[in-house]
C-alpha cells in the first residue's frame, strides 16, 4: 500500500504535515490566507460573503483590548489573535455541536497544531483567569456574529446556542477599519488586515518569525 499523504501545499510552497506538524511548516502569510478562507457558522451568512475566522480573530482581539484597557502585554494579545489559528492551518472551523462526533483523533490533530503554533509564536500558557476572560470575549463575539451575520435571533442565541451574552449593537471593528457594520470582509482584505496585526504584535513582543 502506498504511504498516505497527510501534508498540504501552502501558498508559499511550504508543506504542512497535518499529522506531524512542526513550527517551521508555514509562513505568516500562509496562516493569514488560511484563516481568511476558513469560514465560521458553516459558511452560512445573511450577507453576500461568509464570515472568516481571520475577521473573527480580530474582533476577539479588539474585545480583549477593550476589557484590558491597554494593560495586556503584546504576547497576551498575540495569543488572543491566534486563538483559532489551528483552523487556518487545517482549513476547517468545525461547528461546536459536531465536535463530539469527530472523536479523539480530531482532538489530537487540533491539539498538535495548537502546540506548534504556541511554540512558533512564543505564546504563553493560558491561566484560568485569562482563559475565562478570553472565553467571554470569544462568546460575546459569537453572539454578535450570530445575530448580525448568521441571522439568528436574540432568543435563539440564548436558548439554542446557549450563549449568555447579548449581541453587541455597534461593530467594534468598524471603528478601526471603517466599512459597513458587521459586514464580512472579502478574503483578500481579511488576510491583509490579519497579517498586518500579526506583524505588529510579533514586532512588539520581540518574537522572531520562523
Amino acid at each position: 500500500m502506498p504511504e498516505a499523504r497527510a501534508w498540504v501545499r501552502l501558498p508559499s510552497g511550504k508543506r504542512l504535515d497535518l499529522l506531524n506538524p512542526t513550527p517551521f511548516d508555514w509562513e505568516d502569510k500562509d496562516l493569514a490566507v488560511g484563516l481568511a478562507r476558513t469560514y465560521r457558522w458553516g459558511g452560512h451568512s445573511a450577507w453576500p460573503l461568509p464570515l472568516s475566522v481571520a475577521q473573527h480573530s480580530l474582533l476577539v482581539l479588539t474585545l480583549h483590548r477593550r476589557r484590558a484597557q491597554g494593560m495586556a502585554s503584546p504576547s497576551i494579545e498575540l495569543r488572543e489573535l491566534l486563538h483559532d489559528a489551528d483552523e487556518g492551518l487545517l482549513g476547517f472551523d468545525c461547528i461546536s455541536v459536531l465536535k463530539p462526533f469527530l472523536g479523539e483523533a480530531f482532538r489530537t490533530l487540533t491539539a498538535r497544531l495548537e502546540t506548534v503554533i504556541a511554540i512558533r509564536y512564543g505564546l504563553p500558557a493560558w491561566t484560568p483567569a485569562h482563559w475565562r476572560a478570553h472565553k467571554k470575549a470569544d462568546r460575546l463575539a459569537a453572539a454578535s456574529e450570530a445575530v448580525h451575520v448568521a441571522g439568528w435571533s436574540e432568543r435563539e442565541v440564548r436558548h439554542t446556542l446557549r450563549i449568555p451574552y447579548e449581541a453587541l449593537t455597534d461593530d467594534p471593528l468598524r471603528g478601526i477599519y471603517g466599512g459597513n457594520a458587521w459586514e464580512p470582509w472579502p478574503p483578500w482584505l481579511a488576510a491583509e488586515r490579519f497579517l498586518a496585526e500579526l506583524g505588529r504584535l510579533i514586532q512588539r513582543s520581540g518574537k522572531q518569525r520562523a
